[in-house]
């Protein structure tokens, strides 16, 4: 679905990134997936949802409920303990991702892409080469130490970095970038591995409103084209006016899971407790 990116010049991404019906496919389904640090740190208990293409997923609950873990155990950079995570990528063979590893577990990462609150750039790196280390899992490491991507590599980044506007700052280092600048950076960087869900934990916790605003769009664009984005987030109001689905969390459980119009009061409650005061 995504690989189409690398065909259209970034003239065309204004009208590429528009919201449209796409049908909705299985991507991922979990099940009974379970995350315990220890016998006395279990993080995640039970968790069963099935994510569908295209849709913007917002995941809510107060600090320490587990959604962080939840996100990290999906792209394979934390191992369930328990449970399955099926995905059904490109129409093949359904597979449980959570017993992946080493170049099959890297192949996964880059189908199930993720952006970072803290954005994970290099810092001494120009933007150009931030975007192209997306393609690690494509490009041997010794050919990415020398910046020998291919050119086809490089037209997909600058035409990501066009259609994010961040084109002009291509040969810059993403250390002089502001944070909304950078969080741009990161979703190229992610796109440019052409996953099939994308993954982003609090991604604007960091951010002014109009950079909120804009990355916020960005995500929902890029839902509108297949992509099936799950997204934590702190603030009620972005998830009612951006998601198409709100998956609740609290203590490690899922206590809600349908449209964010449903959300009521005391849901909020129950996810919130005495942190409800500060949700917005």
């Amino acid at each position: 679905m995504n690989s189409v990116l690398a065909e259209f010049s970034e003239d065309h991404y204004s009208s590429l990134y528009q919201l449209n019906s796409v049908p909705q496919q299985k991507v991922l389904s979990v099940k009974n997936l379970r995350k315990a640090y220890n016998e006395h740190q279990r993080v995640l208990h039970d968790i069963n949802f099935d994510l569908y293409s295209g849709e913007m997923v917002g995941v809510i609950g107060r600090s320490g409920a587990g959604k962080s873990t939840l996100l990290h155990v999906l792209n394979g950079t934390h191992r369930a303990t328990s449970g399955e995570i099926i995905t059904y990528a490109d129409d093949a063979n359904p597979r449980d991702v959570s017993r992946l590893k080493g170049r099959a577990l890297n192949q996964w990462r880059s189908e199930c892409g993720m952006i970072f609150q803290d954005f994970c750039l290099v810092p001494h790196l120009d933007v150009l080469t931030n975007v192209l280390l997306g393609r690690l899992s494509q490009t041997s490491t010794l050919r990415s130490l020398f910046k020998l991507f291919t050119d086809e590599d490089r037209a997909k980044a600058i035409a990501l970095l066009g259609w994010l506007n961040m084109l002009p700052h291509a040969l810059q280092r993403s250390e002089t970038l502001s944070g909304g600048q950078m969080q741009r950076v990161a979703i190229c960087r992610a796109l440019i591995q052409n996953p099939s869900i994308l993954l982003a934990d609090e991604p604007v916790a960091s951010l002014d409103p109009k950079n909120t605003q804009r990355i916020m769009k960005v995500l929902r664009d890029v839902s509108g084209q297949g992509i099936s984005v799950m997204v934590n987030l702190h603030s009620i109001e972005l998830v009612k006016e951006y998601c198409t689905r709100v998956i609740g969390i609290s203590q490690g459980e899922i206590i809600f899971d349908d449209h964010p119009s449903l959300l009521t009061q005391d849901i909020l409650q129950h996810l919130y407790g005495d942190e409800i005061s500060h949700v917005h």
